[in-house]
């Protein structure tokens, strides 16, 4: 873990006003991968050794801590891991369900992550997925326009002045231009309907970005015998134009969809560019005949399969997602304010990129001897056995009575059948202290 959360702690140390911050994200981050049934601020102290869980609220809500430019970092440096000059930029927003509206953004509105609408927060999230791996790299809360627009309670819960009503396609857009003032290397956007929007599509043709983006079935396309909807344009593919893909690998074995590609006139050219090649990619279920449609425009000519692997790469963003609540915790944070939001997605982001940099690594190494790389969990699971240290098992409070150790409550030895006293329980390990070395701290 060393090579790390600590590696790339160390990248963003200017960020902080003080150590003793810094090293407690690297602390948190850490926290996120232990084998824990819940992550909160009192779960995670208690698994860190803490006394209580008021040096990590301090750090989420009250330290001062550049945590903008701490992301800008994190993302650097997970990119330059998995860089791929023909990566995909995957959009997509989920939502925490909350049990309160005093919670930065939270609202009664729809995600898909609670199945229908509720009081939740709602975050946009970005994704670079490439060859090597993939993982999270950018966010942004969602504010709705009631919420943005109160006063009181951008007040109470400290958001930025700055922070205004954006849609999600406008939050989507600063975050792709901000990964190219990173000089972030890829080349496709990808996002589900909420993103095909003529506003983004142009944003990102303006960025030099190509793009794979999911349309309604009522969009509306220009095509060279008129202006029509999708569904009516794939009404006039002949049977043959029909190619039948495979999509993926799944439980049941292998997915296969029918697809077809026709040519459309683009609506989106900025003014110094050329109109390049615009396409309306449709995807056939094989039994239900159930029809789902994309709107594609590559700078260069691109193959249907081409397209066709960069729309379903899309699905990478769910796997992150299912990583970062299942394992890292993003979405069990008591974030009622601006700063705990934006750092406790900051470390749950930074704990889940370590981890696919980590399987990257671990793959990498594993081809000389021609190992089956292990799967995200599996790579866990190896790490909380070999590298992380284990909850509530820390230098301070392993071995009682040395300097520095947490005070233990002592009860006197219990009396057995014959009268006497049975001997006090000795520490494990041959009655000795394990070492740090041996318990494998930080």
């Amino acid at each position: 873990m060393d090579d790390g959360a600590g590696a790339v702690t160390a990248r963003f140390a200017d960020c902080f006003e003080r150590r003793e911050p810094r090293e407690l994200v690297r602390e948190v981050c850490e926290g996120m991968l232990m084998e824990l049934d819940t992550r909160n601020c009192w779960t995670l102290a208690e698994a860190l050794g803490h006394s209580g869980p008021h040096r990590l609220q301090h750090l989420l809500s009250r330290a001062v801590f550049d945590h903008d430019t701490a992301a800008h970092r994190i993302a650097i440096w997970t990119v330059s891991e998995l860089a791929d000059p023909d990566a995909v930029l995957i959009v997509e927003e989920t939502g925490d369900e909350k049990s309160s509206p005093d919670y930065v953004g939270a609202a009664h509105q729809y995600s898909g992550a609670i199945g229908g609408v509720g009081l939740c927060q709602v975050g946009v999230h970005l994704t670079y997925a490439s060859r090597h791996g993939h993982a999270l790299i950018g966010r942004t809360l969602y504010f709705g326009k009631d919420w943005a627009a109160d006063e009181e309670r951008r007040l109470l819960t400290g958001v930025p002045d700055e922070i205004t009503f954006a849609t999600k396609p406008q939050q989507a857009a600063a975050m792709l231009a901000r990964a190219r003032v990173l000089g972030i290397p890829a080349r496709w956007l990808a996002g589900d309907e909420v993103y095909g929007g003529r506003e983004l599509r142009q944003a990102a043709r303006e960025l030099d970005f190509d793009y794979a983006l999911a349309v309604r079935a009522d969009h509306r396309v220009d095509t060279a015998i008129g202006r029509m909807s999708v569904t009516d344009l794939t009404a006039r593919v002949p049977t043959k134009n029909w190619m039948r893909l495979r999509t993926g690998h799944g439980l049941k074995g292998d997915r296969h969809y029918d697809w077809a590609m026709l040519d459309i006139h683009p609506d989106d050219t900025p003014d110094h560019q050329e109109d390049g090649h615009a396409a309306v990619l449709v995807r056939r279920h094989r039994y239900t005949r159930e029809l789902s449609y994309y709107r594609c425009h590559p700078a260069l000519p691109a193959t249907m399969a081409d397209l066709v692997d960069v729309v379903c790469c899309r699905w990478r963003v769910e796997e992150d997602f299912q990583l970062a609540k299942g394992v890292c915790g993003l979405d069990q944070g008591q974030t009622t304010c601006w700063n705990s939001w934006m750092r406790w997605t900051l470390i749950s982001m930074l704990a889940t990129a370590v981890l696919a940099i980590t399987r990257v690594r671990t793959a990498t190494a594993s081809t000389t001897c021609e190992l089956v790389p292990a799967s995200g969990r599996e790579l866990l699971r190896l790490l909380r056995i070999t590298a992380l240290p284990r909850p509530g098992v820390t230098a301070n409070t392993c071995c009682p009575g040395q300097p520095g150790a947490a005070t233990t409550s002592t009860r006197p030895p219990k009396p057995t059948a014959a009268g006497t006293t049975s001997p006090p329980p000795q520490p494990p390990d041959q009655q000795r202290c394990p070492t740090n070395q041996e318990l494998q701290l930080p």
